[in-house]
């Protein structure tokens, strides 16, 4: 074996990885919508979440991947151990999806169909033969471990260097073409690349909180666990059966079947027993002294650019929620409320400063990935509104600030005064409640009664402005005050604002387009809709 074989072996190898990893984000991309409907119907079931992993790990094709993002679950909080261990197994029966699709390759003749799914009509996945076949000595690697321990070894280390199952296994069916692989060798083989893919899952729960860790390591038990009984069996028949299939030369569907068979009976062996695996790792993992938090976004998910979005979405919706609550604290303050809520406020946010910086990070790094036009839009989207909410609850502390300045000054607004800024904060808190609809329910109804509410709120803002400045000028309410006022006002208005950049945004986005102040025109300008809520909530806002 010289330089050029090497070299050889080298490329083969790294065109049928990056051939393998060009099919997998493609087929994610093509299914992110139903990756994302899935992750909504995560149930404690112990069927269903077994059903969740195959399905998933059969359209991203790794279970390593589908594996670090059940880690990453774990650590959000989205998931507990026990749905965990379900998926785990899941994702070991999906991953043998590949070994057949790879297995086409080998089947002559059949339909239009069949022929479309061979490997050789799509030109990353042919340097699976073109790199491989022709270099004997990479096949001899394979046929030293005659020995059964040997090949588990062989097989596990291998897929712990590369981290793909999949991508092993269609290594050895490559090897498989040229005849030098037996059965005997290969089935070893297999069960050892089951325990090599757990090292991708074991990485990434370093950093993660304990039940993460406990998830990563339920997946190396099983496979250990199963790899071990089976391999124990095949040695038992292999000594006294020994059969002379397992010296014939492997085929690429009959690999397949090795990888199929290995994988089932390793799930029916340890599905029921799913609950003992579930205490000895939490026995292995012992809960910390200190409670554990749980991590808004885990980095692992962006592996999966489907469930991340999803993640992003749920941080999203709680920091709308949380800026919405903030402004109803605020005006519960103006209206005479305790100040206590001003603390109350404030926390809340510093918690949705806290949301953007994450938000806006974990959005920029997922829109950088590979992933579908359709959530491409939708990420651009959530960025777009996270700074509106936050704004909200900037308004928000602004508001308690004017309140606390008119209670420390012993500062009191006129009768009339009070009134109408009861008016207007009703106007708010309306607007408010319709802009958090549209977003959380995508609610389209919802969001085009936003904007004739906020020009209702516009006209309020300068009406409210006009008749202070009649009071200070016939001496009725304090300059000092009315700097107060004015402020208030501001504040108020440019929260409806930001309410109306949100639905904007519901419906451009439903458009599927981002082009806020043109829609904004064309809503104040062509709807005859538009014009018959603007003068109903004229009516319904009217000062007296």
């Amino acid at each position: 074996m010289d330089i050029f074989d090497i070299l050889t072996l080298t490329g083969g190898l790294s065109l049928f990885l990056f051939g393998m990893s060009v099919m997998g984000q493609a087929l994610e991309r093509r299914a992110g919508g139903r990756l994302r409907q899935v992750l909504e119907k995560f149930t404690a079931s112990r069927l269903t979440g077994f059903l969740t992993g195959l399905a998933v790990t059969a359209v991203i094709q790794s279970s390593s991947a589908a594996t670090v993002m059940v880690v990453g679950f774990v650590n959000s909080g989205l998931m507990t151990l026990k749905q965990a261990i379900g998926v785990i197994m899941g994702a070991n029966v999906g991953t043998t999806v590949t070994a057949w699709v790879l297995s086409l390759a080998g089947i002559d003749g059949g339909s239009l169909f069949i022929k479309l799914l061979k490997p050789s009509s799509f030109t990353p996945v042919l340097a699976l033969v073109v790199g491989l076949r022709d270099v004997p000595a990479f096949g001899q690697l394979f046929l030293l471990f005659q020995n059964p321990v040997l090949g588990v070894l062989a097989g596990a280390l291998l897929t712990a260097v590369i981290q793909s199952s999949s991508a092993s296994v269609g290594i050895l069916q490559a090897l498989a073409v040229t005849g030098q692989v037996s059965y005997g060798a290969a089935v070893p083989i297999i069960m050892g690349q089951n325990i090599g893919t757990c090292v991708t899952a074991m990485l990434s729960s370093a950093g993660a909180n304990k039940n993460a860790k406990r998830a990563a390591l339920v997946h190396l038990l099983f496979n250990v666990i199963g790899s071990a009984a089976c391999l124990l069996a095949f040695c038992l028949f292999r000594a006294f059966a020994d059969p002379a299939l397992l010296g014939t030369p492997a085929s690429l569907p009959g690999i397949a079947v090795a990888h199929s068979v290995f994988n089932i009976l390793c799930t029916a062996l340890m599905l029921p027993l799913s609950g003992f695996l579930e205490r000895l790792v939490s026995r292995l993992v012992p809960d910390a002294k200190q409670p554990e938090t749980f991590v808004e976004l885990d980095e692992r998910l962006l592996a999966a650019p489907p469930f991340a979005l999803e993640r992003s979405r749920q941080v999203a919706a709680d920091m709308a929620e949380t800026a919405a609550k903030a402004l109803k604290e605020a005006l519960a303050c103006l209206r005479g409320g305790t100040l206590k809520l001003a603390a109350s406020v404030r926390a809340k946010e510093e918690k949705t400063d806290r949301y953007e910086d994450l938000l806006s990070t974990y959005l920029v790094n997922l829109s950088a990935r590979p992933i579908s036009e359709a959530d491409s839009m939708e990420a651009a989207k959530l960025l777009k509104m996270i700074g509106d909410f936050e704004r909200i609850a900037d308004h928000a502390v602004n508001l308690v600030e004017a309140a606390e300045e008119l209670q420390s000054k012993g500062l009191k607004l006129t009768e009339a005064a009070a009134g109408e800024l009861a008016t207007l904060c009703t106007a708010i808190q309306d607007i408010l409640g319709l802009s958090l609809a549209a977003f959380l329910e995508n609610d389209l109804s919802a969001a085009a009664k936003v904007e004739p509410l906020e020009q209702v709120v516009d006209d309020l803002k300068e009406q409210l402005r006009t008749r202070h400045i009649r009071r200070l000028q016939k001496g009725a309410c304090t300059l000092d005050a009315g700097f107060a006022w004015f402020d208030l006002l501001t504040d108020l208005e440019r929260t409806a604002d930001h309410c109306s950049n949100i639905a904007a945004c519901v419906t451009d986005a439903s458009h599927d387009t981002l082009n806020l102040h043109q829609s904004l025109r064309q809503t104040r300008q062509d709807s005859e809709e538009f014009r018959k809520r603007y003068q109903e909530y004229t009516q319904r806002y009217a000062l007296s």
